[in-house]
């Protein structure tokens, strides 16, 4: 079993910054990539960011230069801070890992998301 738990959603202001969490615990050998995707009220679900293992990064376009994904390997932990957030950034963002458990296993884990609001 793995399970993801994020944190560091909530309510901000257009131009605000946020910083989400995200740890990874349970039966755990390694992580590869780890990353953000977020869903907006009547959108699909859509990649954020993603970050490999040595540190490689992926941004979609609409959140370069706004926002920064970085994990600590050592906590199993993907962080994403988010700056100049704007009212588009709205959406339930959930935590994504590519782990291999103990067993040998590999399997994809999610977290249940949190929130985030930007308005006004």
């Amino acid at each position: 079993q793995v399970q993801l738990v994020e944190s560091g959603g909530g309510l901000v202001q257009p131009g605000g910054s946020l910083r989400l969490s995200c740890v990874a615990s349970g039966s755990i050998l390694s992580i590869n990539i780890m990353g953000w995707y977020r869903q907006a009220p009547g959108n699909q679900r859509e990649l954020v960011a993603h970050i490999s293992s040595s540190g490689t990064t992926n941004y979609a376009d609409s959140v370069k230069g706004r926002f920064t994904i970085s994990r600590d390997n050592a906590k199993n932990t993907v962080y994403l801070q988010m700056n100049s957030l704007k009212p588009e950034d709205t959406a339930v963002y959930y935590c994504y890992a590519g782990v291999t458990e103990t067993t040998g296993w590999g399997r994809n884990a999610w977290g249940q998301g949190t929130l985030v609001t930007v308005s006004s």
